[in-house]
Parts: structure tokens; sequence; C-alpha cells
């Protein structure tokens, strides 16, 4: 009695087939098929209807390629074009039977595991997988995969290392329609990188599988192994995230891009512990054609359009990795279609807060990875998911980006790096909650260096960075903190929102509207119980901009316009000229005086919207009212104290009021009506 098993898959993961093919007899040969279902990309158990398909036992597959070998005709060009790879036969395996469900990727493909039976082949008693091409386009991507081969020997090595290495195949396929191409590629494993990253037990095996040690560990730039299942996620993801870099930019070198970076693709290999990035049938040429002056724009354009679509995929690979709740294809594809809208991957981090699992345990660590090194990590998700290609990362620079760099790598941040980490910083300080006189010191240290390194001075720039929806994330002004106030109403004051809207841009003019959700609790349980009825108090007002300057008084008897203490303001000129900050930001003394974006506000309108059953009292209302603003900014509640704008990038905001005090912005890009 002899078994096969072939396995037929789809581009999409929904399902495998597993063939058996069991035969009794000569005359009575029966074929089965068994449907064996895969949890899919929506973690839900599919079955396929049955499809009636020919196909062969194994001995069937044999005889089959074998007459194709006999009845296959080629022309001197394809044997040209083949030359470089091993023509094989089929009675050169031992072809085995079973499968492993990872080698599956496309519909029209079916794959075979084997062993090289054949004493006189160099792949004499190994184990390759046969992958038999049989639509026209399978074809096409099997020999495109051999002429990339031949393409890049002239760096075997790092074609062996970072690549499926492709041995040769078969048979060339008929001229007919029904012939088929059979490719041998190497065997690098049982599992593509999303099966790894699906095992309950991916940290450990992972690490067992690339057998980390403390000479692996120093390639990143690291000299530890093991401790917190934190730092051990993230070498094993600097590990994984240079070695495909390294790989990606070995093609992007040589004139070719990916343009199928999936972590289906991906195999790592237990043998030379390299990630491997498939065997390159879909690569693409960067210049469709010889370059030459009248396309040379176009060709340049191609080229970046072409890398800018492989370190998009690599960040989609990133964020899967880093965050495994992507896996989730739900999620998943909320967050491909935040992106899809144009939305600023810089923003990703306040998106994420809602859909993603936060709470922290050995298997979500997420966030906690990206937040470590001043949010170094958020950052190269961000350049690596850029919606222009002109603002995406580099394999290079991304090599250099200190969230892939060990702490024993001295990294040079650039100045957009700095910036960041100052924003990130200041983010997570607020995210605290509690703030003693030390954090506030802290955030107010932060936030006058931000002001310090503005990126955008002119009000010309504050046009296009000011319009959106920010939500509100400290002030440095009055704060109420932990007392013994007994209200008269329980109110809990729940996101602040600032949404600006540009009405005029001849005259500047932007409509400014802050929106305060709280709810009012009734119950004399209320520290327990935080259910009440909801409201919500909307302030409007008009404001134009207008180019302006904030002044530093240097003398002490003089009225302070600044918030910042002369203290805080000596700490920051001594962080500034020490020398780790000399090289980048060259400051002697602190300035006398900032570039702003000055607001000339106008009159302001404020509504009030409360629920059932505080709607018919007045009084209630007017306690709600008082506690509201006793517990907000009152530059929220009164927009007219706004006076400037200090700071402004694409993801946070920097306004300060007429007393000195700032007001931190994040901009927000979650629709809470969906």
């Amino acid at each position: 009695m002899a078994i096969s098993i072939g396995l037929c898959s789809r581009s999409s993961f929904d399902s495998i087939e597993l063939l058996f093919f069991k035969s009794l007899s000569h005359s009575n040969l029966s074929n089965r098929r068994v449907f064996l279902p895969l949890v899919s990309s929506d973690n839900s158990i599919r079955k396929w209807r049955p499809r009636i398909k020919c196909l062969a036992s194994r001995e069937n597959f044999t005889r089959e390629l074998e007459s194709e070998e006999s009845d296959g005709v080629s022309s001197s060009d394809d044997d040209d074009d083949l030359s470089h790879v091993i023509k094989f036969k089929i009675s050169d395996f031992n072809v085995h039977d079973r499968v492993s469900i990872g080698l599956g990727d496309r519909g029209d493909e079916i794959v075979y595991e084997a062993t090289v039976k054949e004493a006189s082949s160099p792949l004499f008693n190994k184990k390759v997988v046969l992958r038999r091409l049989v639509s026209n386009q399978a074809q096409r991507r099997g020999r495109r995969a051999i002429e990339v081969l031949k393409r890049l020997a002239h760096r075997r090595v790092m074609y062996h290392s970072y690549s499926v290495q492709v041995h040769g195949y078969i048979c060339p396929s008929t001229n007919d329609d029904s012939g088929s191409f059979t490719l041998v590629h190497g065997y690098h494993g049982n599992s593509s990188l999303r099966h790894w990253l699906q095992q309950a037990d991916w940290l450990p095996t992972l690490e067992a599988t690339l057998v980390l040690d403390e000479e692996s560990v120093r390639r990143v730039g690291d000299d530890t192994v093991g401790g917190p299942a934190v730092s051990r996620q993230l070498r094993l993801i600097r590990i994984l995230m240079r070695d495909l870099l390294i790989g990606v930019n070995y093609l992007h070198s040589n004139g070719l891009a990916h343009t199928e970076l999936r972590l289906e693709k991906l195999h790592i290999s237990p043998i030379d512990r390299h990630i491997k990035v498939g065997i390159l049938g879909n690569a693409a040429n960067f210049y469709d054609c010889i370059p030459d002056d009248h396309k040379l724009d176009s060709n340049i354009d191609r080229r970046k359009m072409m890398i800018a679509f492989d370190m998009r995929c690599l960040g989609f690979i990133m964020a899967k990795m880093v965050l495994r709740d992507l896996m989730d294809p739900m999620i998943f594809a909320k967050f491909k279609a935040f992106l899809s809208k144009g939305n600023d991957p810089s923003c990703l981090r306040e998106f994420l807060m809602h859909i993603v699992n936060r709470n922290p345990s050995p298997e979500n660590v997420g966030f906690q990875i990206l937040d470590r090194n001043w949010g170094a990590g958020w950052n190269l998700l961000s350049l690596l998911l850029a919606t222009k290609s002109s603002q995406k990362i580099s394999c290079l620079d991304a090599l250099r980006h200190p969230f892939l760099c060990g702490p024993r790598w001295r990294v040079d941040p650039t100045m957009d790096m700095i910036r960041w980490s100052l924003g990130s910083t200041a983010v997570r300080i607020t995210e605290e909650y509690i703030y003693g006189r030390q954090q506030r010191r802290r955030i107010a240290y932060f936030i006058e260096l931000m002001e310090m390194l503005n990126p955008h001075s002119k009000p010309r720039s504050w046009l296009e960075m000011l319009p959106g929806k920010w939500r509100l994330l400290y002030s440095t002004g009055r704060h109420i903190g932990l007392t013994f106030r007994q209200p008269s109403t329980r109110i809990l004051i729940g996101d602040v929102h600032l949404n600006i809207t540009k009405l005029s841009k001849l005259h500047a003019t932007f409509s400014i509207k802050s929106d305060i959700g709280f709810k009012v609790m009734l119950g004399q349980d209320w520290p327990h119980d935080k259910t009440g009825a909801s409201g919500k108090l909307e302030i409007n007002s008009l404001s134009k901009l207008r180019a302006g300057r904030r002044l530093y008084i240097k003398e002490e008897t003089s009225t302070k316009i600044s918030s910042a203490t002369p203290d805080i303001r000596d700490s920051i000129l001594e962080k500034l000229s020490s020398k780790k900050w000399r090289k980048t930001i060259p400051i002697k003394e602190f300035p006398s005086s900032l570039p702003v974006a000055k607001l000339v506000p106008s009159d302001v309108n404020i509504s009030m919207s409360l629920d059932e059953p505080l709607t018919r009292n007045v009084a209630t209302a007017q306690n709600v009212i008082r506690e509201v603003r006793t517990q907000v900014p009152p530059e929220i509640f009164d927009l007219s104290k706004i006076v400037c704008g200090t700071y402004v990038d694409s993801r946070l905001l920097v306004l300060r009021s007429v007393d000195g005090s700032a007001l931190l912005f994040t901009r927000s890009l979650v629709n809470e009506d969906g």
C-alpha cells in the first residue's frame, strides 16, 4: 500500500488541503481528499467545499513528471536561461509521504518534500522542496526565481544566507497549457515566521532555534542573554529585523525589489540561523528598460516607489512581531485602514491605545518594547510606514536606528530623533497621572527643550500642521491633585479635545472648539461606582494666526512672561552645553526670544448638553459648569487666554496662555462615533 501526500494552499491561508491517495490495487484505485481546516487570518475555522482536481499519487506524480521529461520540448534559449542551475530527474528524489504546512503558499502550487538520492548529485542525501507550478503565472514565477539567481551569482554567499536557495528544476513545461514546471529549492524548516509567532511558546522556541549566545547577541549591540520577557523579545526582534533588513538591502543594492514581503514568505534556517526572504519569484527590477536621459526621472521615481513598498511591508512585519494583537485580522484590518486613509504613522501610538490590549503580561509587552529608549520603536515604525516615499527610511539608515542598536553601540541621534525622544518622554510622564513636584519639573523641562527645537517656527508651516483634533495631555498651570475638597456635584472628567479647523488660508483664520466630556455621578457610592449621566461642554471661538516672538526676560526683579523658572532655564542650558548635546545643538546661552505663532482670539461661545435626568434642573447645571471649570485648565474653558503656539509637529502641539503656562496636546485620530 502506497500513501502520498501533497500540499496545495491558498494565498490567504484560509485552509490547507492535504491530498491523500490510497492505492488498494491496480484495478481499484480510489482517491480521497481530506480537508483539514486551518485557523484563518480572522481566527475562525473555515471549511471549503471540495473542488474536482486531477491529481496523482506519489507513483503517478513520478510517472507524470517522467513523461513530461520525455515529451517536453524546450528551445535552446530556454536551456541557456536555465543552464546555471541543475536539471534534475524525478528519479533523483525520494519523495516523502508528508509535507509541512509552513511550506504552502499559493493555490496554483503543489508542494512535496523530498530527499536527493542520486549519489553523484552535490545535494546527495539532502532534504529539498519540490514545488510543482501548475499555472502559467506560477511557472513565470519559477523561471523568474532562476533568473534572479543568475543575476545574483556574483554574491552567492549573500544569496545563500538571505534567500531560499534555488537548486534547479525537474523539467521545463511543455508547449501546451497543460504542462507544469517543478522548481527544486532548499528546505529551511517546516514553519514560516507566521507559524512561529502563532505558537504559544514562540519566544523560547525561536531562541532555541537561533541558538542565542553571547556571540549572537553581540551582533546587535547587546551583551547579555536571558532576562525578563521584554528584554528577550526586544533582543529577538532586533536580531530578526536586522537580518531581514540586510537581506532586503542586498536585493535593493542589486537593483531588485522583493515586492512580496510577508510573514508567510519568511523562513528561519536552523542551520545558518539566518532569515530567508523567499525564492524571489516576484522580484522586480528597478528599471524596466535601459536607463537613458529621457526616462531618467521616471526610473528614479519607479525605484523610490518600489523601495518604499518594500519598506512598508517591513513595517507591517515589525508591527506584527512586536504587537501580537495585530496577528488578529480584525485588528490588523483597522490598523491598515488607519494608514490607507492617509493618517500620519507618527500618531500610531495614540490610535493603537484604543484598539490594542495594553494590560501588562508576558504575552503582551509590545507597548513596553516600543516605548523603550525614549520611544525609539514608535519612531522606526512610523518611518517604515510613512505614507510618502520621500519620508521613508532606507535599509541602511534603519540598521543605524537606535531601536535596532543594543546598549553597547553608541549611536549619534539626529535632530528629528532628539525631538521625538523629548516628546515621547513628556508623553510617558503625563501618563503616570499622579504628578509630584519632581514630575512637574521634568515635564516643564522637556516642554522648554521642545520649544527651543521647534521644527516649524514660521506661521506658514502652522497653517498646514495646526488643523486637526488634539487631545489634552497636560497643563503646567494649576493642578488640583489629591484633595479633601467636598464638591456639591461629583464630576468625572473624560477626554478634553481641541478641534482646530482652517477657515481662510488667505487671512489665516481658524475655528477653535474645545470639547470637554464628563460624567455626573449622582449616587453616594461614587468612589466605587463611576456610572452616571453623561455631559458635554463645548466652547467655540475664532482665532487669527500671526507671526510673533516669545521673550525670555533675564532680570530677576522683572515680571516673568515665561513660565520657565530661572533654575529650569539654567538646567536646560547646562544640559545643552554638555558634550553629548553640543555637537547636535550648538547653543552657548539661553536665547532672549524665540519665534512663535501668535493667536489672536475673538469672542467665545459656550454650550453644554446633559443627559436625563439633569436637563431640567438649572441649579445642577450651574454646579456642573462650576465644577468643570475647577477641574480643567482655565485656558480650555476660556479660549481667549491662549495667546501663542510654541511647538508643533505631526503628533504634538504646545500652546502658551496669558500667564505663561503651557498646554501639551497630542494629535487624536480616533473616530469616537465609529
